[in-house]
């Protein structure tokens, strides 16, 4: 990807880069070249009455009553489902190739959901249209309120044919937006003082205990976070990620792209050709699980093999878009806290 091509991407196209969230959306803009029961025990009763919620970005949503026919993110609509709210139609990666549920998707059964678009840039416009959606949620990775995964060409028109609530998951901590998804679908119907709901909070707490411990005993253990592309190797900074800015707070120390590198891209991350990926020196490394990006078992380049804390086994995933809920944010938390941990000093 020429550095010129990539200079004429959005800033959007830019926060979709596999080192910051969405790597297919900038390959795909620079050209080929370059079932289980997850909410079935926290369902609440029917909401009666008026509806209203005040999202991030400012805007209340009014409704004669509770929503019914919601049409969702994809990982939005995975936490929702963990709280027990169901969806009618998603759009975001959902489905793999071979017709299983994304990574994102959670523990939704994705057979019961219609499908408005699986990658970047697409929205079946006709198929939201007959869903009849009440409400459209997402998530918004920048200031300006944009919704995640809702494209540039069609969103005036998808905005017409119902309301929106965006939750930010922007420049803040993890604990920030998990408050607000929480409160999302308490707002729905969803009982949250169900046991499977409430344990998970506190498996949640524990976790962050366990890994704040972690970090303090082992401050030298240093963390990279990356992704990978055929092309390109991400190096994400710990700012602007919900979850890096969380893990910092706890005290994990983090490998920082250089400030240069940060601003041409917003300050997201740092691209690194395959011969250059042992600039930053780490002893683990956490890598995108997203679809989108190539997988470590799946990384063939020497140079990857040759950097010490591959050599060493400490690469774990890295769930760069969490599912806002806890019980799906514990396994994230306890996986670093673990690594940290065991590691050696390597780099």
């Amino acid at each position: 990807m020429s550095n010129a091509r990539t200079a004429r991407l959005t800033r959007r196209g830019l926060l979709a880069a596999g080192g910051a969230l969405g790597l297919g959306a900038v390959l795909t803009a620079c050209g080929d070249d370059d079932a289980k029961d997850g909410g079935a025990d926290t369902k609440g009763s029917a909401k009666t009455g008026p509806w209203s919620f005040e999202d991030d970005r400012g805007t209340t949503v009014k409704l004669d009553e509770a929503p019914k026919n919601i049409v969702a993110f994809t990982g939005v609509a995975a936490a929702l489902y963990d709280y027990g709210i169901e969806v009618k139609g998603v759009f975001g990666p959902t489905t793999t190739k071979d017709g299983k549920a994304d990574v994102q998707a959670g523990d939704m059964d994705v057979s019961k959901v219609t499908v408005l678009g699986n990658v970047w840039d697409q929205f079946n416009v006709e198929k939201y249209a007959a869903l009849a959606p009440d409400v459209l949620i997402s998530t918004m990775f920048d200031d300006a309120g944009t919704l995640w995964y809702v494209p540039e060409a069609s969103k005036d028109k998808i905005a017409k044919l119902a309301p929106s609530v965006g939750i930010s998951v922007f420049d803040r901590q993890l604990t920030g937006p998990l408050q607000r998804m929480w409160e999302l679908a308490e707002s729905l119907g969803a009982d949250m003082t169900a046991a499977k709901v409430t344990e998970a909070k506190k498996r949640f707490e524990a976790a962050s205990e366990r890994l704040r411990k972690a970090a303090k005993a082992k401050p030298e253990v240093k963390v990279l976070v990356g992704s990978a592309s055929p092309e390109l190797f991400y190096v994400s900074g710990s700012n602007l990620s919900i979850d890096l800015e969380y893990f910092k707070a706890l005290g994990v120390n983090f490998v920082e792209p250089t400030e240069e590198a940060k601003k041409a891209t917003g300050g997201w991350f740092e691209s690194l050709s395959w011969e250059n990926v042992d600039k930053h020196k780490a002893d683990v490394i956490m890598m995108d699980d997203r679809s989108s990006a190539v997988q470590p078992a799946d990384i063939t380049e020497a140079t990857w093999k040759q950097l010490p804390a591959v050599k060493a086994g400490q690469v774990i995933a890295r769930s760069t878009e969490p599912i806002l809920s806890y019980d799906k944010c514990v396994a994230p938390v306890e996986a670093l806290a673990e690594a940290i941990e065991k590691a050696r000093k390597v780099g």
